[in-house]
């Protein structure tokens, strides 16, 4: 997960404070049962994985980080990045693609000026493309941290966009 040539970790995990991470270990067991429910909490204190609490874990556990590395991946519902204030996801399902989430997805673009899974420069908007938010009679759908947002269309998404920006910066 990290490269041993550089002492073993990143430059962007020499920062990360483990003191949350042990809170978090020590009410849990070297269960392997636990594992996805442990990684849920870290990120909860966090608000991503940091690859330095992913060792940091593994040695406290004793699950092999490749194996924590592969849940961590595997659900889509972990980050191994930082993300902004503002997680967008946007529907990529069925019915939201049939429905225009490619015009959506545009627009988010343009607005944000960031690709798919990178953060916004002032650290405001994440944006992120998900399979299915399970809103299909609504499509095409994106949600805004707890938000969900309907019907969209690219004039819409500017006008959400730009009102969270101006909220931001009251």
């Amino acid at each position: 997960m990290t490269c041993k040539c550089s002492g073993g970790q990143s430059q962007a995990d020499l920062s990360i404070d483990l003191g949350k991470a042990s809170e978090v270990l020590n009410s849990y067991n070297s269960e392997n049962s636990n594992l996805i429910t442990l990684l849920q909490e870290i990120q909860l204190a966090y608000g991503y994985l940091p690859e330095a609490v992913l060792k940091l874990i593994a040695d406290v556990t004793g699950v092999k980080e490749a194996k924590i590395l592969g849940v961590a991946t595997f659900y889509s519902q972990f980050r191994l990045k930082p993300v902004g204030k503002h997680l967008i996801m946007l529907c990529q399902g069925t019915a939201c693609h049939v429905n225009g989430s490619g015009k959506i997805e545009q627009a988010i673009k343009e607005t944000l000026g960031v690709s798919e899974g990178d953060m916004t420069s002032d650290g405001l908007f994440t944006y992120i493309n998900v399979a299915c938010l399970g809103c299909c009679s609504l499509a095409p759908v994106m949600m805004i941290n707890d938000q969900t947002y309907a019907k969209l269309t690219a004039e819409k998404v500017g006008v959400i966009l730009k009102d969270l920006r101006v909220k931001e910066a009251i």
